[in-house]
């Protein structure tokens, strides 16, 4: 399981097409499977934003977390299905949004979309880990929720 412990860019470098944020060693951490792992810059170093779509551009770049002599690679797609991450990258690019370019309100509700899918992926998997783990409390809770949502 992935969560995010910190995301400051090392600095965001911006042109007509791209936002670029740049990462850097002390700046992005993550927790694996509770484990803490620090982003190191081996393969990539940035994630790229279209600035006319509004969306992330280099989605099959990999990001090296290491802890130790471990090392973990993460894909920038699989950093997308978290919520968490979404919301600090967000908070990232906003401002240079701002400066020139509106959301529309077609972006808006495509927004609004993705962060339902989000949360409906998010629910399956606690469902599923709920399975997993015999735990027949959330898994009634989880499935009443999806019901209520979904159904």
């Amino acid at each position: 399981m992935l969560n995010i412990k910190m995301l400051k860019p090392y600095y965001v470098k911006e042109d007509k097409r791209f936002i670029r944020v740049v990462l850097a060693y002390q700046y992005f951490s993550l927790f694996i499977d509770n484990e803490l792992y620090q982003f190191i810059p081996m393969e990539s170093r940035e994630i790229i934003i279209d600035r006319n779509r509004q969306r992330v551009h280099n989605v099959f770049d990999i990001f090296v977390f290491q802890r130790g002599k471990k090392m973990v690679y993460v894909s920038v797609s699989d950093l997308l299905q978290l919520p968490e991450f979404i919301k600090h990258l967000h908070t990232i690019v906003s401002p240079y949004y701002e400066e020139g370019i509106e959301i529309s309100q077609q972006s808006s509700k495509e927004v609004k979309e993705i962060i339902r899918e989000l949360e409906k992926n998010n629910l399956r998997r606690l469902i599923d880990k709920a399975i997993d783990q015999n735990d027949e409390d959330a898994f009634r809770l989880l499935t009443e929720k999806w019901n209520n949502m979904y159904t």
